[in-house]
């Protein structure tokens, strides 16, 4: 009885060993290759590789300096999923607008009928007319008056809730782990990475916090006002912060960050022009095109394109436009259908 504890336990002992030998080989093979859920010779990761090989060289004419590596990232259709079936941002506006039983019944006129409009484009796929400024100002009225705090706790209790499009997973679980594995690529390689969106700022720190190493300072989008709960109608020249004040959504929408004016927030806070971008529309043209023109050092724009059926909600025709650009414009394509091995990983599917 005592040499078969005893066997038993040897055993035991051996399969532990051979379990610690099997893990720290799989880590070692992820250090080994950091973009390891990128398909082997895949154009678009040997395209990030090589140029990390050489600008990293301090021996290499392309060699940046630590502080001048700087990548920004689009979030929406970039970082995470825009297909569940719209943004989330405007999902989490209808939400508030026609679900929520501590709103719904105060929900102005105008904030119901942009979150029509959401509903309407997840139902056809067209984009509405103006829906970039009406969806910036339904949610700032429609969230006017919280706390920061507050708003920030709204968005991460909605981004708990089960995935519309997606079996296995959250809605806050919906970003694509290749992409999530470039970004940790690139911090490990002295990179300060930003996300630049057109989401609502607040929100995309909601969603990111805790799910993406990267700072809620390094986090731009469009903005709306923000005021002390006892401001009222006080500039805030005038007004002094007191230690009774809290800080609350002011109600008023300032400005939508897609296109130029995603440019133009890049220059004004992040104050240089950085060396990589990465988007998936035409959104993030011209962030592209300012990473890459006239840049003193070697840049590179990536382009994702939304060319999975089968694993995403992929959108062929919007692929093969991006395709086109990409060689218009020297952007390096990335296909989700062919360059990743996953994109939520295992246990989720789509409906």
């Amino acid at each position: 009885m005592r040499m078969k504890n005893l066997v038993k336990q040897s055993l035991g002992i051996l399969l532990t060993c051979v379990m610690v030998i099997s893990l720290n080989i799989t880590s070692l093979a992820a250090e080994a290759d950091p973009l390891s859920l990128w398909t082997e010779g895949a154009a678009s990761k040997a395209a990030l590789m090589n140029y990390m090989a050489t600008i990293t060289d301090e021996n290499s004419p392309n060699f940046i300096p630590i502080q001048d590596r700087i990548a920004v990232f689009d979030l929406d259709g970039t970082l995470c999923c825009e297909t569940d079936p719209v943004y989330f941002d405007h999902m989490l506006l209808q939400h508030r607008v026609l679900e929520d039983p501590t709103y719904k019944n105060k929900a102005s006129d105008f904030e119901k009928e942009v979150a029509n409009k959401v509903i309407e484009f997840a139902e056809t796929g067209k984009y509405p007319a103006g829906m970039d400024n009406d969806h910036g100002k339904a949610v700032a009225s429609a969230f006017a008056g919280m706390t920061v705090d507050e708003f920030l706790a709204y968005v991460i209790n909605y981004r708990n809730t089960p995935t519309n499009s997606y079996e296995g997973m959250t809605k806050g679980d919906a970003f694509y782990k290749p992409m999530v594995q470039v970004v940790n690529f690139l911090q490990a390689n002295g990179f300060t990475v930003y996300i630049v969106s057109g989401t609502d700022r607040l929100i995309v720190r909601g969603l990111v916090a805790g799910k993406l190493p990267i700072l809620p300072r390094n986090i731009i989008g469009s903005d709306e006002t923000i005021v002390s709960n006892n401001q009222g109608d006080a500039d805030g020249l005038e007004y002094v912060f007191t230690d009774k004040d809290k800080l609350v959504l002011g109600g008023n929408f300032v400005v939508k960050n897609l296109k130029m004016n995603k440019v133009t927030v890049i220059a004004q806070e992040i104050g240089q022009q950085p060396v990589l971008s990465f988007g998936n529309s035409t959104g993030d043209a011209s962030m592209a095109e300012y990473v890459t023109t006239n840049n003193k050092y070697k840049s590179l724009a990536f382009m994702l394109c939304c060319d999975d059926t089968v694993r995403e909600n992929g959108k062929l025709s919007s692929a093969e436009k991006m395709y086109g650009l990409c060689q218009q414009f020297d952007w390096v394509p990335v296909s989700m259908k062919n360059d990743w091995t996953t994109i939520y990983g295992e246990g989720v599917t789509k409906k």
